[in-house]
This record gives C-alpha cells, sequence and structure tokens, in this order.
C-alpha cells in the first residue's frame, strides 16, 4: 500500500514530490549553472582572501593541497546548490512554468508512445515505496546527508490523469487533421 505524500501549499503547480535525479539535471536552467559556478568558485576564493589577510604558517605544498581541497568542497557545495535550485520548481516552491511546460511535454510524448511515466523499474512495489519514502523532499537535508532518488517508481505526489487528457486531446487533434486533408 502506498503513502501518499503530505500535500503541501504551494504558491506554483507541483510537477513532481520526488523527482529522479536525471530528470532534476534535465530540467535545470542556465540560472542553476551560474548559481552553481558561483558557489563553487567561492569557497577557494574564501580560501585565499583568508590566507592573504591572515597567513598561516605552514609547510612547502600545504597551501596548494588546501586550495584543492577548498576547490573541492566548493565543487561539492556548488553541484548540491544546482541540485536544491532546480528541485525546488518540482516541488513548487518556485516559480515552474518552464518546467510544468517540459514536464507536460514528455510525460504526453511517454503516454503516447505507451510507456511508463516514470520509467520501468526492477524493485517490487513495497520496495519501490521505501525508497520513494527515503528520497521525498531528501533535499532539504543536503547540508546533513545528500541523499538523491535514483529509483524509478510511481509515487510522485501527483495525479497522472492530466497527462492522459492531454495526450488523449493531442491525439485527436492528429486525428481530425489528417481527416481533413
Amino acid at each position: 500500500m502506498a503513502i501518499p505524500p503530505k500535500q503541501l501549499n504551494t504558491d506554483y503547480p507541483v510537477i513532481d514530490t520526488d523527482p529522479h535525479f536525471w530528470r532534476v539535471l534535465r530540467y535545470a536552467r542556465p540560472s542553476d549553472y551560474a548559481v552553481a559556478a558561483g558557489t563553487a568558485a567561492a569557497g577557494p576564493a574564501v580560501f585565499w582572501l583568508w590566507e592573504r589577510n591572515s597567513p598561516a604558517i605552514l609547510p612547502k605544498g600545504a597551501f596548494a593541497q588546501s586550495m584543492r581541497a577548498a576547490g573541492a568542497i566548493g565543487l561539492t557545495a556548488g553541484f548540491l546548490r544546482f541540485y536544491l535550485q532546480s528541485s525546488l520548481r518540482f516541488w513548487g516552491w518556485t516559480e515552474n512554468q518552464r518546467e510544468i511546460d517540459m514536464d507536460m511535454k514528455e510525460m504526453v510524448h511517454k503516454v503516447k508512445r505507451k510507456e511508463p511515466l516514470y520509467g520501468e523499474s526492477v524493485l517490487t512495489p513495497y520496495m519501490q515505496g521505501v525508497a520513494a519514502r527515503n528520497s521525498r523532499y531528501s533535499q532539504i537535508f543536503f547540508h546533513v546527508m545528500p541523499w538523491f532518488n535514483l529509483v524509478n517508481h510511481n509515487q510522485h505526489g501527483v495525479d497522472t490523469a492530466k497527462y492522459f487528457l492531454a495526450a488523449e486531446d493531442e491525439l485527436e487533434r492528429e486525428r481530425v487533421l489528417k481527416e481533413g486533408r
């Protein structure tokens, strides 16, 4: 038995309460990349400024190692911030009209090709539910432990009937256009 996700009151329509990892990356906006780059660059930049203003007495080569560590931390933080920015739009927490249009187009295309909306899964329905419950809204806790949805399941907190209705309408329009020729 699937436990439905808690329905939150959001300012924008909810697209998916537990989007798959690759879907979040595909739907990212150029502004997400800019925020990620800025966040990634901030770590080494701040470390360099600290070292410049208050130098540490370190052995030779320690500064380079420290800069590499700061770079790795910055890249990780940049990626997590990038992923969170995109996830917020799936949840309807920030403006998401572009993603709504992309989602409708993608899902209607899948319906028309008779593919499962959220992909095939090798897990049992019970394990799919466990995976969904563990990863839903997990991006909120990235500061504690990064956790992503890497499982295909059908528990995404949205009514999928809208995709089938839109696909039906599209197919009907295509049929009418063919008959009119």
